[in-house]
């Protein structure tokens, strides 16, 4: 079986929620992209890891696992503790149910996609859970693969969006400047 381990137990939940979230997480970053014309290439390199984790994840591979649980993990840490981009959406989210006119759709889209961020890290953790062989090696390759997928992430925003640079600080030390 070498590297690509792949355990086959069907198509069940844990594949259910990866594929759901990162195909969600992925239109809404096409949506985002397309509204923001300045960030398309931005979101077409960090869609790659979400499809890299689906292909992986269901061909039951720890690294498409330890991919999902990285990129979309570190989405969703980011916008509870470093950005305002999920509680402003949020905001508009049941300002929309109040008052029945939807404003600042570009601000909403921030609901779905953290949820479906969500739902690939449970897929992910567990798809994993479901593996027959399991190690303490896999923690060092879980750490490897977070650095390469925050790594492959900070080259995406350094070359496209040099403006969210920031983000990265404030992911190490959410309370800093």
């Amino acid at each position: 079986m070498g590297s690509m381990e792949a355990t086959r137990r069907g198509f069940g939940a844990p594949e259910w929620l990866l594929v759901t979230g990162g195909c969600v997480f992925i239109f809404v970053l096409g949506l985002s992209a397309y509204w923001e014309a300045d960030i398309r290439w931005l979101h077409f390199f960090q869609a790659w890891m979400y499809i890299a984790a689906i292909g992986l994840g269901l061909r039951g591979s720890r690294w498409g696992y330890f991919i999902g649980i990285s990129a979309a993990g570190l989405w969703d840490y980011a916008n509870i503790f470093v950005t305002t981009f999920f509680v402003n959406g949020l905001h508009w989210l049941f300002q929309w149910i109040r008052s029945g006119a939807l404003e600042h759709p570009d601000q909403l889209i921030a609901v779905p996609a953290w949820f479906s961020n969500l739902a690939v890290v449970i897929g992910c953790v567990w798809g994993y859970s479901r593996l027959e062989k399991k190690g303490w090696a896999d923690a060092g390759g879980f750490l490897v693969t977070f650095a390469l997928t925050t790594g492959f992430f900070l080259l995406d925003v350094t070359v496209f969006q040099p403006r969210y640079l920031p983000l990265f600080r404030g992911m190490l030390h959410p309370h800093l400047p």
